[in-house]
């Protein structure tokens, strides 16, 4: 797309990424504005100021890096229409002669705004502080938000790719919400101005039943007004949509209907598409902030590509899709007497409060036998409004302080890492609310306590957001299927162990608080078999859970399983041996692919030429088919190129077999990747589905081919690491007509030289696939890497998958979503468009607290995931979470999740490396310590100079900020190859926590004195559990051995003078010396030890989608290097130790 196209529809995403503020230019000086570091009156206990300790170790300040300059320029490629396809058979295995006219009769057609140089920024707000967003407004956005402070970004001068969306994109614009129409039903291709759809604010009115406060009363004129617009349309005017310079239908899809029926799927109330006028309480940093002004060809997306000759298919009617499409209920019950407190006044932008929510005032019920604790219903005709006494005890007020107050001298206390695992931190709520919470492996907040206002998460200093691991295969969850879905009529909430029942006939949305009617059929229960306990069903019991959904559901009938494999045929990658390997993972389980009778499957290879495969059944062999005309590739016949598994079978059995050996003999280098996936690209169009690229070289020929961009020379440069963005947007064009085709493409990189990881990656970053690179891969040379590649490729073809997937995050009124994090497409301001969704990946949430949250005690968040199975099934898999809201400065940081914050910072480090400079990115993750550890001190008071005081709840945020900065991603000084750092950058953005951790902090225990004292059951298994050690050579002991978990690999690190029982027992080898340099398995022995060190093992790679590799590291061997660089509490070349980057902390702190 040239700099002159004229943007598309901005509802798919904003093309401009402003990173959050706490991301600002490293300070010369650090000072505690007073407006965000005022003090609090204490609930902690007085600090360890008395304690004194060499601050002055060392006094040297920590110099900022500089600044990259700007990124490259892209180079999209141009595409020419070749009349004369150029096909042939190929020379030696499978073959077939078709003449040129045959040919011809079968042959079938099947952004990032570059900010520059970093921009002093108006005035301070704070680290994570965002300017005020006005609710919706009907008229179109005139700009795109702003976020003041630190992070804020340069305004976007030279767009790089002008048009094209994000994976990670800001959502509001700053006249309101943009969304896509709920009447689309074909995509455009190319809009002159982009039809802007006001869509309200986040849905919902936070004010929860299970609390016994009083309930705001409405004004009759606010009840009227709301009633009136509840049925309206957000529709588009004539006026705007004469401003679509083109529409293209789609042709691949079965024709769908509108699922609306009227009715408001985006999870918001009518209401707010009232027009409001701007907010006019902006900080001044907001007002002058040039992101109000964009650049013209940032207005919107463009979801056209040139790299096909199919066009995006999607229909846009996806906010319809989640909503359901279920018929508006007539509204409940008689209205009561108003006795509570006034509501908001007019353009508050939310709906008034149902009559049959003003009820009488609560009283205590019993408390309920049941797991769950929900009301029990013989109470009705006094206790309708009120779940158990004992669910409400959600006082702040604490007999003494809290845990995660507690003070933590950093630089005295040296031993702070947990015996164990990390656990998540306790929301300051009952026990009884608590359980009624989903798995935090599912989903879980930086902040277990919810600020009330932006002003007080802008104190505390840390980043609000969720961490997202939504299709998780473990633990279990419920599958029902109801002949109704339940769902919130207004803000399509879906009923949840945090809805309140007035009665047995009516329910009120913890959202929204609109009170429904029970629908009859959900009056019974199935599990108990019994009628009139609502309160019982499983929707109500389980804050996760799986809904089999109705035809309402589907845009057409779920299609099939397709997988596609493209291969890499060229002499690099088959002299590495990896067809080997592969054809023989697939040869083992084509029979566990997931999928029906329906499952379809198709090949095609590529070097300089593209080969095709046909497979029909009633051939004896396959057959292959080569197009080498690369300028207009084509598909050499309309059908058996994709074929139904179980009827061929046997010839895809034949073709896996001969596979390896086909191409033994090339002598090809040339690689044309660009074409062979245009050809993929329409080969999937009909169906969608999954794409698998094994590629292993730099593309060099068609379209989308690459020049090499590393110096090796600057690899460990302290000055800046340019070219971390894509050379080219032709694979982020082809992805997004991927994604509009509800297929999604994963790429394995087998390859040892530069290969443009990060013009690569983006075929799977924006069709929500996955990256696998292995950068030393051969299967002779490198066992370990060729059996983690093995490992990676069966789970990978037998991993749970879901097809035609859409994401939507409901969040209580008040909370804003303003960036997302992950592979997906942006398709409004809380749904991401997922080809596929699979049990491996995870997604990132950021947050604000855009109006206060005063009104209400917890604040509520819903995610609801719906795709296709493999089997064919629609289904919607739903996690709640709530969490309380805090006043108080102190109860905030008490809430902090260490980790959590820790991750999301990660994302948004990677954000800014790509979008500013490596050395920015650096910087502010130094930045959010500070800031944090400056915010707690304003709490305390006597505060010596020479102490480092952390609260308990961060007492290791700046051990991982440390790691983070000497990961691959984002260390300087060491050599490291771009590659690798892109592919980390890869990881931070797509793994879910739990494994991004490991990640990220290892993982060290000392092994060699395992016993069963502390240990675990596990299926079976006596697992020991060693403690966890220091990430510090000072920890290690040559008498001793060492096992670290990094999440991608094992290390077991092996002393000099290692115990030789140990070493027969466990290793199998007499003594020290006897010990191969290379050894990348243990034997199983028939000893204690063995057996204690198997099952250990066993454990650590149980459910990691990694599939880390075992290293047995001599003290004196070649290896030990990589294992000593996660030993980040050492100090390097380049970087502090840990005690030194508690000094330079404390000297910002101080300035």
């Amino acid at each position: 797309m040239s700099a002159t196209d004229p943007p598309a529809a901005q509802h798919n995403g904003l093309a401009q990424t402003q990173p959050p503020s706490a991301y600002r230019p490293y300070p010369t000086s650090h000072s505690n504005p007073t407006a965000f570091y005022s003090q609090v009156p204490s609930k902690v206990a007085p600090s360890y100021g008395e304690r004194q300790h060499g601050a002055d170790y060392y006094s040297s300040s920590y110099a900022a890096s500089s600044q990259n300059p700007q990124p490259h320029p892209a180079h999209p490629n141009t595409m020419t229409t070749n009349q004369h396809h150029s096909y042939h058979s190929h020379s030696q295995g499978f073959h077939v002669h078709v003449s040129q006219g045959q040919v011809q009769a079968l042959a079938q057609s099947g952004v990032n705004a570059n900010p520059g140089l970093p921009q002093p920024f108006p005035t301070y707000s704070g680290d994570y502080g965002y300017s005020s967003y006005p609710v919706a407004s009907s008229c179109p956005p005139q700009g795109l938000s702003t976020y003041s402070g630190q992070y804020s970004s340069s305004s976007a001068s030279n767009p790089l790719y002008a048009g094209l969306p994000q994976a990670s994109t800001h959502v509001n614009s700053q006249q309101g919400h943009v969304t896509p129409s709920q009447s689309f039903q074909a995509p455009p291709q190319v809009n002159n101005n982009a039809q802007k759809v006001p869509a309200p604010g986040n849905h919902s009115l936070l004010h929860h039943g299970l609390q016994q406060h009083t309930t705001p009363t409405v004004l009759a004129q606010e009840q009227k007004r709301t009633t009136d617009s509840q049925h309206h349309n957000h529709g588009v005017s004539s006026a705007q949509k004469r401003h679509h310079s083109s529409t293209v239908s789609a042709p691949l899809h079965a024709q769908s209907q509108n699922t609306d029926n009227g009715h408001h799927s985006c999870g918001v109330n009518p209401a707010t598409s009232l027009a409001h006028p701007q907010s006019g309480n902006q900080s001044p940093a907001a007002a002058l902030s040039p992101a109000h002004f964009p650049h013209p060809s940032i207005q919107g997306i463009d979801e056209s590509s040139s790299t096909t000759s199919s066009t995006s298919s999607e229909p846009k009617n996806y906010d319809v899709l989640e909503g359901g499409g279920l018929t508006e209920a007539p509204p409940s019950g008689p209205a009561f007497s108003n006795t509570s407190k006034p509501a908001k006044p007019f353009g508050h932008g939310y709906p008034s409060l149902q009559p049959g929510y003003q009820n009488a005032a609560p009283h205590p019920i019993a408390r309920c036998d049941t797991p769950v604790h929900q009301p029990g219903y013989s109470q009705y005709s006094s206790h309708f409004n009120q779940l158990p006494a004992s669910l409400g005890g959600l006082s702040l007020q604490q007999p003494q302080q809290p845990e995660g107050l507690r003070p933590v001298n950093l630089l005295q206390d040296r031993n702070i890492l947990p015996q164990s695992t990390l656990p998540c931190p306790t929301p300051n709520m009952s026990l009884d609310l608590r359980k009624l919470n989903c798995n935090s492996d599912f989903f879980r907040c930086t902040l277990a306590n919810i600020p009330q206002t932006q002003a007080l998460l802008n104190k505390a200093k840390l980043p609000l957001g969720l961490l997202l691991h939504p299709f998780k295969g473990k633990p279990h969850i419920p599958v029902i299927s109801p002949s109704t879905i339940v769902r919130c009529r207004s803000c399509r909430t879906y009923i949840n162990p945090f809805v309140s029942f007035i009665d047995q006939r009516r329910w009120k949305c913890n959202l929204c608080y609109k009170v429904n009617d029970v629908p009859e059929e959900f009056m019974y229960n199935p599990v108990t078999r019994s009628y009139g306990e609502p309160h019982k069903r499983p929707e109500v019991l389980n804050p996760s859970i799986e809904f089999i959904a109705s035809s309402d559901y589907m845009l057409r009938p779920p299609p099939p399983a397709v997988y596609l494999f493209v291969l890499d045929v060229s002499y690099n990658a088959v002299e590495s041996g990896y067809l080997k390997t592969f054809s023989q993972s697939l040869l083992d389980n084509l029979d566990r692919l997931r999928g029906d009778s329906r499952t379809k499957i198709g090949f095609i290879t590529f070097d300089s030429k593209v080969h095709f495969y046909n497979l029909q059944e009633d051939l004896s062999q396959p057959q292959m088919l080569i197009v080498s005309d690369l300028e207009d590739i084509f598909l050499p016949i309309p059908h058996g190129l994709l074929v139904n598994l179980q009827e061929s079978k046997e010839l895809i059995k034949d073709l896996l077999t001969a596979l390896p050996n086909m191409f033994n003999s090339t002598r090809e280098t040339h690689s044309a990747l660009g074409p062979a996936l245009q050809g993929a690209v329409k080969l999937m169009s009909p169906t969608g589905g999954r794409i698998s690229v094994f590629q292993a070289n730099l593309p060099s020929m068609g379209a989308g081919l690459l020049h090499s961009r590393e110096d090796p020379n600057q690899r460990s440069s302290t000055k800046g690491v340019q070219h971390l963005g894509p050379a080219t947007d032709f694979y982020k064009k082809l992805a997004l007509d991927c994604s509009g085709q509800q297929t999604a493409v994963d790429l394995f990189l087998l390859s040892s030289q530069y290969s443009d990881l990060a013009s690569l990656a983006c075929m799977s970053k924006y069709s929500a696939g996955s990256v696998y690179y292995y950068p030393t891969f051969h299967v002779t040379h490198n066992p370990a890497q060729a059996d983690k590649f093995k490992q990676d490729i069966d789970r990978y073809l037998t991993r749970k998958i879901g097809f035609e997937a859409v994401m939507r995050i409901r969040c209580t009124k008040g909370l804003s979503i303003h960036t997302f994090h992950g592979n997906f497409f942006v398709r409004s301001t809380d749904l991401l468009s997922l080809a596929n969704i699979n049990e491996d990946a995870g997604f990132a949430v950021q947050m604000s607290v855009e109006e206060s949250l005063t009104d209400t005690t917890l604040a509520c968040f819903q995610v609801a995931l719906l795709y296709t199975s493999s089997k064919g099934q629609r289904r919607i898999r739903v996690h709640t979470l709530c969490l309380p809201v805090v006043n108080s400065l102190p109860d905030v940081l008490a809430g902090a999740d260490v980790q959590a914050a820790t991750c999301l910072l990660a994302n948004m480090a990677v954000d800014r490396s790509v979008s500013s400079s490596l050395s920015d990115a650096r910087d502010a993750l130094v930045n959010a310590v500070v800031d944090s550890l400056s915010s707690y001190s304003s709490t305390l008071s006597n505060i010596q100079q020479s102490t480092l005081v952390s609260p308990h709840s961060l007492k290791l945020f700046p051990l991982y900020v440390l790691a983070l900065l000497k990961q691959k991603a984002f260390r300087t000084g060491t050599s490291t190859r771009l590659d690798d750092r892109v592919f980390a950058m890869c990881q931070m953005k797509y793994q879910p926590m739990v494994h991004l951790m490991k990640m990220i902090h290892s993982n060290l225990y000392r092994i060699d004195r395992l016993t069963d004292e502390g240990a675990i059951l596990v299926n079976d298994w006596t697992v020991a559990q060693p403690s966890l050690q220091s990430l510090s050579a000072e920890k290690l002991s040559r008498e001793g051995a060492f096992l670290m978990d990094s999440g991608s690999s094992l290390y077991l690190w092996v002393g000099r003078n290692c115990d030789t029982n140990f070493l027969k027992a466990v290793l199998g080898f007499p003594n020290y010396a006897s010990v191969p340099q290379r050894m990348y398995s243990l034997p199983d022995l028939d000893t204690l030890e063995s057996e204690r060190m198997s099952h250990f093992i066993s454990w650590l790679k149980q459910d990691n989608p990694l599939n880390p590799v075992l290293y047995v590291i001599k003290d004196d061997g070649a290896e030990k290097t990589e294992f000593f660089q996660h030993l980040i509490e050492d100090r390097t070349e380049a970087a502090f130790s840990y005690y030194e980057f508690l000094l330079h902390i404390q000297q910002q702190i101080c300035k």
